[in-house]
């Protein structure tokens, strides 16, 4: 070899001795950091430091901010570390006015709850009172008021069930000036119909149909008043064809043509 370029291992051993002991200090220094660090977790989780400090709701109308906390378990004595997004959810989840919860936690100490509620498609009209009824179906018996609805239809002489749930399907498929000139809904099966409706609108007319064919149907509300005398109201049967009886004691009768070209 070389000379100059042999190094005696007497002199190798200080430098591999310095470089262990700065990579021992290396691991303690990290090893004391990860200590002290879970000390402070530890002690963290279990101080009222730890505790949810703020609740926020989104989305809501249907309920209150103070019902919807109370159903979620969650309060200021709730330990933060404790609280499981999935399970608050669902708590929230069995209202049958809430369509979908979402629990987001801020850290350190906020948790806001994120709601979806189902929309309020028509009223029901019971005696003096009116009650929400929203898409899913559901009355909501509780919500009760007697200030007449703006912009809704209102149900007359519908219970939960089939009829409803097919009523409501029916109306959110309509466009929404059809919906709006709807005043209201009176659910009257006959024998050979037990599906059917009798509307009243807004216009003045009055219109038979059955649930079976109604958003069908009643999309061609607009072009079939479009071909009637305004000043001449009656009922527009939608039943199987498309028919026009004036309320005057002489019964006016005439077939109304839906849409030109139509067969």
């Amino acid at each position: 070899m070389e000379k100059g370029k042999i190094v005696a291992l007497e002199d190798r051993i200080p430098k591999l001795k310095e470089q262990r002991r700065r990579k021992a200090n290396r691991r303690l220094v990290l090893l004391l950091i990860l200590f002290f660090a879970m000390i402070v977790v530890v002690a963290y989780s279990q101080s009222p430091l730890s505790h949810v400090k703020t609740i926020t709701v989104k989305g809501n109308e249907v309920y209150s901010d103070a019902e919807l906390i109370k159903m979620s378990g969650i309060s200021t004595n709730t330990n933060i570390w404790k609280v499981s997004k999935s399970d608050t959810a669902s708590k929230l989840q069995q209202l049958s006015e809430i369509k979908k919860a979402e629990i987001k936690i801020h850290w350190p100490n906020t948790i806001q709850i994120q709601v979806k509620e189902h929309k309020r498609v028509a009223y029901l009209k019971q005696d003096t009172n009116y009650f929400p009824i929203m898409e899913n179906g559901k009355i909501l018996k509780d919500r009760k008021t007697e200030i007449i609805p703006v912009n809704s239809p209102i149900l007359f002489e519908f219970k939960e069930g089939e009829g409803l749930n097919q009523m409501v399907k029916e109306l959110e498929i309509l466009p929404s000036e059809i919906l709006n000139s709807i005043s209201e809904i009176h659910y009257s099966p006959k024998k050979t119909d037990q599906y059917h409706i009798s509307l009243f609108m807004n216009d003045g007319f009055e219109v038979s149909a059955t649930l079976r064919s109604f958003s069908e149907k009643m999309v061609h509300y607009p072009s079939i008043i479009s071909q009637l005398d305004p000043n001449k109201k009656g009922i527009i049967d939608l039943e199987v064809g498309s028919y026009f009886k004036a309320f005057e004691p002489e019964v006016e009768e005439k077939e109304v043509e839906k849409d030109k070209g139509e067969g």
